[in-house]
């Protein structure tokens, strides 16, 4: 019966997980024929080149002094010759201009040959006379800047933009106004590369925001953009996401298609406000074109020089859909399927399918828009599946396809794992979880310590072995307490005081960091705290267990090696050499990255390998008296 309740409990949790982290899209505004209004919304979606309006994204162009020759003569063909093609009305560059990282990697600073290099591309393509080009500031770009006034701010001189903080820029058409609300998280002070790595927004930019979303309930649409997914900024109550409720979408980036592992990033908020993470400019040449046709959000996520580019706007993706955001149910009355289609040839075929059906080739009406006649009813029931195959006049090829639907009650989930990385306050749950792992740790070495060692009667197995070696460590206070200090240390204390930024000193602790007379709060910190914890704080406490264990069974530093199993003891001395490796590596990281005072003004790295090594010394050279009752017990137990 216990088994059946917790085997319930757990599906009730799995479900409620799976529930929060794969939202779906829906359009449940979108009426089934069987109960059509009378009147059609006007305008629909015709064969009219009208109330259509399409922006491009870049994000993480990182135009590095030291890496990648190609990055930036690639980034220079995009602005000059991508660009022409496809005639944007904005392009939003979404942070990360340039890569401010030094020539080992470990060390940043902004380098204002990067940032002139930057400047010298949008002049020499011209683009900045060909669109509206909108660059924000992301983590790199705030690398050792002091405060925005800093000479060292090359975004203020070399940018197209040029103003620091959150902004409201609305853009005007024919059919109306669309705003582009900016949020601008970044760091001021901000310091060298990690602890830059999440966004911060204060109460008084939040108070900012929110009066920008209310001033954008005119526009017919409002899209956020910034550099970091809402998951990586920090903000107080009701919080990023809440503010931007009434955005049809969030265009983001920072994080890079994670490696490869991710290669879209796409999931919705609660509100149905997407959040839409483009992959980067640095490795990937990524981009994107986003599109409103009669007010339907359209995108595509795209690779460089990879022609022609296609965008279905009409019917539009149902995964997509925001029915509190869009009028879906102009799909149902519209009389075209509409298409973008750009490339540097002449576009010679646009052939329409759905559900495998050839409908026909649709004709150009002007520009990049093609249009083909449809009758949506014939498709007013369940699923359905449109795809699009362009040829140019150069031979290339091209087809892109989604889902879309007509009826009510239909779901369509988003990713897992991409919701779990947009959607999730990643410093709230680095939090949570670096405090209870501490905890855990504390309470083991408390409760051991002052808990009654029963009396070993029997041949011990694994888990009573491992008690026992928890009772010795405990009841040994040269142990005990240099453990239970660190992991208070880790929590408490200051983790190294060096220059955070070049000229300014600084401390860092788990909870946030000081630094030119400001306070950041914990973010990446509680992450890097967790690695602590998991990667060599538990292990060293683990690896003292098991050498005090063998102390009690009677063996030495040489004995042990001969006289158990040869293959574990190697593995388990390796396995510390490894974790030790690394701690020490971390101290070189932190001279090359802090300076020189940090590496030695760090209890955390330096002056923890010191007391590993002692701690570590002293388990093999402690005085058998110490340990005589144990040995005398495990003696018994073994005769």
């Amino acid at each position: 019966m216990l088994k059946l309740a917790v085997g319930l409990l757990l599906a009730a949790a799995l479900a409620l997980l799976l529930d929060w982290y794969a939202p779906s899209g829906t359009g449940t505004t979108m009426t089934p024929v069987g109960r059509r209004r009378r009147q059609a919304p006007q305008p629909v979606p015709g064969a009219e080149a009208a109330n259509l309006l399409w922006v491009v994204q870049v994000s993480d162009i990182h135009i590095s002094r030291f890496r990648d020759p190609k990055r930036a003569p690639d980034f220079e063909k995009f602005c000059s010759e991508t660009i022409d093609i496809i005639q944007p009305a904005l392009v939003l560059a979404t942070g990360d201009l340039t890569d401010a990282k030094t020539r080992d990697k470990l060390g940043s600073e902004q380098v204002e040959v990067e940032w002139k290099t930057y400047q010298a591309i949008l002049k020499r393509s011209r683009v900045m006379e060909k669109t509206k080009w909108i660059d924000i500031k992301g983590n790199h770009d705030s690398f050792n800047i002091p405060h925005l006034d800093s000479v060292r701010n090359y975004y203020r001189k070399y940018s197209a933009w040029r103003k620091d903080g959150s902004f409201h820029y609305i853009h005007t058409t024919s059919f109306g106004n669309y705003s582009f609300i900016c949020v601008d998280a970044t760091l001021s002070p901000g310091p060298k590369r990690p602890y830059n790595f999440f966004g911060i927004l204060n109460m008084n930019q939040m108070k900012e925001l929110s009066l920008m979303a209310t001033e954008s309930l005119h526009s017919n649409h409002t899209v956020w953009f910034g550099h970091f997914p809402t998951s990586t900024i920090v903000s107080p109550a009701p919080g990023i996401r809440t503010l931007m409720s009434s955005a049809t979408a969030y265009l983001c980036g920072h994080l890079h298609t994670m490696g490869g592992l991710m290669p879209a990033l796409h999931s919705q908020h609660r509100g149905g406000t997407l959040e839409l993470e483009l992959g980067d400019w640095m490795d990937n040449r990524r981009y994107r074109i986003l599109a409103f046709d009669h007010d339907l959000l359209s995108f595509a996520d795209l690779n460089f020089e990879e022609w022609p580019v296609v965008l279905i706007t009409n019917p539009k993706s149902f995964l997509y859909s925001s029915s509190a955001h869009e009028p879906l149910v102009k799909i149902l009355y519209s009389t075209h399927i509409r298409i973008l289609a750009f490339s540097p040839s002449a576009i010679i075929s646009v052939k329409v399918y759905i559900d495998g059906v050839h409908l026909g080739n649709a004709h150009q009406v002007s520009g990049p828009l093609y249009v083909l006649k449809w009758s949506p009813r014939n498709y007013s029931e369940g699923f359905h599946h449109i795809d699009v195959t362009v040829q140019d006049a150069s031979g290339r090829i091209s087809t892109r396809g989604h889902v879309f639907a007509m009826e009510e009650n239909l779901s369509l989930r988003f990713g897992f794992w991409p919701s779990v990385i947009l959607l999730t306050d990643h410093y709230v749950l680095a939090r949570v979880l670096f405090g209870l792992i501490v905890l855990i740790q504390i309470a083991l070495l408390v409760i051991f310590r002052y808990l009654q060692k029963p009396a070993l009667k029997e041949k011990p197995g694994l888990l009573t072995l491992t008690s026992y070696s928890l009772h010795v460590f405990s009841k040994t206070n040269t142990f005990y307490y240099s453990i239970l200090v660190l992991n208070l240390y880790t929590i408490l204390g200051p983790w190294f005081v060096g220059e955070l930024i070049d000229g300014q000193m600084g401390a860092c602790f788990s909870f946030g960091v000081f630094v030119g007379g400001s306070f950041l709060q914990g973010s990446l910190t509680f992450v890097v705290g967790i690695l602590q914890m998991l990667f060599f704080n538990l292990p060293l406490m683990a690896y003292l267990c098991w050498c005090l264990l063998l102390r009690c069974q009677g063996h030495s530093l040489c004995s042990h090696i001969r006289d158990i199993r040869r293959l574990v003891a190697v593995v388990v001395h390796l396995a510390m050499a490894l974790l030790l490796a690394w701690q020490v590596y971390s101290c070189y990281f932190l001279q090359r990255t802090y300076g020189t005072l940090a590496f030695f003004l760090s209890p955390m790295r330096t002056w923890l390998v010191v007391l590993t090594s002692a701690l570590i010394y002293k388990t093999w050279t402690l005085e058998p008296s110490e340990l005589r009752t144990y040995i005398v017990e495990m003696k018994n137990c073994q005769s």
